[in-house]
């Protein structure tokens, strides 16, 4: 279980200060913060659980979160930031998360676009980030972050196979440190999206840590769906993909390794 108590000391001092939001079971801490989101709570809400009964990845996909095993976080923003800006947040959360990660397990995380947290060829974590906009303005984000920590068995069937952090260790990873590591960390990272030069140099910024974006044979699943090779970022975060027929601007949807032979 968390300490609640020192995980409000070591964030005074942040937006996070008096915002934390834990339940021991909750459907899925996204829910929650957007629930929150629309009731009018403050930016920097946080909303955490101990385990997940309907965790939520991307494009409708199951998060297994056994209680006490990962961290389940959603954070709510209300950035200063232009509406057609917001594609670039999930880079921001996985450049957040692997900073985070690395701080309190000594782990490089690798970024596969948009939103999955590896280590090696293995998932250790995802992101999935929800907004609403309101007459064309950025009314809250939420950033939902799971990360696998302690777990040592994963369900069969996962399209990419699974890893944790005391895996990839070899030691108990302190979900607490983690936690507060990586609300300071999107803190940093967050408190800045009205800079348009801080903006335009995510995707470099992403590309130094991350194997998939250049030069990689992928499949793009999704509205999008074909099969090339990784060109890097546009200026939107959005994924270039050389084809046969030319260049696809892959504005969703996912990439895994492509099949060979």
């Amino acid at each position: 279980m968390y300490d609640l108590g020192a995980l409000e000391s070591d964030l005074a001092g942040t937006i996070h200060a008096g915002k934390l939001h834990f339940s021991p079971t909750t459907g899925s801490t996204n829910t929650d913060a957007v629930t929150a989101g629309r009731n009018g709570a403050p930016h920097g809400s946080v909303y955490f659980a101990d385990e997940q009964t309907a965790g939520r990845g991307r494009g409708g996909h199951n998060w297994y979160s056994d209680a006490g095993m990962g961290l389940y976080v959603s954070v709510l923003l209300r950035p200063a930031m232009d509406v057609v800006d917001l594609p670039i947040v999930p880079l921001v959360a996985g450049l957040a998360t692997a900073w985070a990660i690395r701080l309190a397990s000594g782990l490089h995380v690798d970024l596969r676009w948009p939103n999955d947290l590896l280590i090696g060829n293995r998932k250790t974590g995802g992101i999935l980030v929800e907004s609403k906009t309101e007459s064309g303005e950025v009314a809250f984000v939420v950033v939902g972050i799971g990360i696998n920590v302690h777990q040592h068995e994963f369900a069969g069937g996962l399209s990419t196979p699974a890893t944790s952090l005391d895996i990839e260790s070899g030691r108990a990873i302190s979900r607490q440190a983690l936690l507060t590591a990586l609300l300071e960390s999107l803190q940093r990272e967050t408190s800045v999206l009205h800079d348009r030069a801080v903006i335009a140099a995510i995707p470099a910024r992403v590309a130094q840590i991350s194997s998939w974006l250049w030069n990689r044979r992928v499949e793009v699943h999704g509205p999008q769906a074909c099969v090339g090779t990784t060109r890097g970022l546009d200026t939107n975060g959005f994924l270039l993909v050389q084809t046969e027929d030319g260049i696809v601007t892959v504005q969703t949807g996912g990439i895994r390794e492509a099949a060979t032979g």
